[in-house]
């Protein structure tokens, strides 16, 4: 990987990482757009430069992180179903992140969920303080997001969506829950794949993560304002056709006509 490429990859980051696109999925895509073939480094830079992402959370958000303990053992309860499954399944997930064809169902999938949630969910209770089983069941929800291409995002802003939480509410507890979720994934990444790195690709691994969070700190801004207006149907549609893409790519690539 050389430093355009992983400039490249680190701008998609920070502008997936809190759409309901998949962050991930659109890294792998990216990665073969690239014909950057699979090593121990790669996979590495796309877990850790989530953690340039989520910083930019803690910088927009910065009052709800020094408000009270409580918030953080609501996001720890919320974390805890992830981190149980990531640690049991880990080497599980690493093998499907290298799959483009469970990225693109993923994606369809998730696209036709999206299509439909403002209408399915669109009573909101009058009370939207995250209590602490609030806080679990958008948890659990993230569960399914360890599948690439389902997008963490999509998921936890469909389960606060689901309990009974208005849009923006629910993105905004989405983001918060990146933080710990994001930052363990990185780390963990990091001290499994710490021999993967050289002084050569440090360097590398440091520039993503700061690309990643400038555009993320723009994409925030903007996801909130559109999603407040607009909804989750434009998403839908655009995991949808993606999906689709490339799934037929894949088709004409294993039949030797592309």
């Amino acid at each position: 990987m050389n430093w355009v490429e992983a400039i490249i990859i680190a701008i998609v980051e920070g502008i997936t990482e809190f759409l309901p696109i998949s962050s991930t999925g659109h890294m792998i895509i990216t990665k073969e757009l690239l014909n950057l073939r699979d090593n121990e480094f790669i996979n590495l830079f796309i877990v850790n430069i989530q953690f340039g992402a989520i910083l930019s959370v803690i910088i927009l958000y910065w009052k709800r992180f020094i408000k009270s303990f409580d918030f953080y053992y609501k996001l720890l309860i919320a974390f805890l179903p992830a981190a149980i499954v990531g640690f049991i399944a880990g080497d599980y997930i690493d093998r499907l992140l290298e799959s483009p064809a469970v990225v693109a169902f993923s994606l369809v999938t998730g696209g036709i969920v999206l299509l439909f949630v403002d209408k399915w969910f669109s009573k909101t209770d009058d009370n939207q303080s995250i209590t602490y089983l609030r806080a679990l069941k958008i948890g659990l929800f993230q569960v399914v997001a360890m599948i690439p291409g389902i997008s963490r995002s999509a998921a936890t802003i469909v389960g606060g969506m689901a309990d009974k939480l208005n849009r923006q509410n629910a993105a905004e507890f989405s983001f918060f829950l990146a933080v710990p979720t994001m930052f363990a994934a990185s780390v963990y990444k990091l001290f499994k794949g710490y021999n993967a790195l050289t002084n050569g690709n440090i360097n590398i691994l440091l520039l993503g993560n700061a690309v990643a969070f400038i555009v993320a700190l723009i994409a925030i801004k903007g996801f909130i304002l559109y999603l407040a207006k607009n909804g989750f149907r434009l998403f839908g549609w655009y995991r949808i056709i993606v999906g689709i893409v490339i799934l037929i790519l894949l088709l004409l690539r294993n039949t030797g006509l592309y």
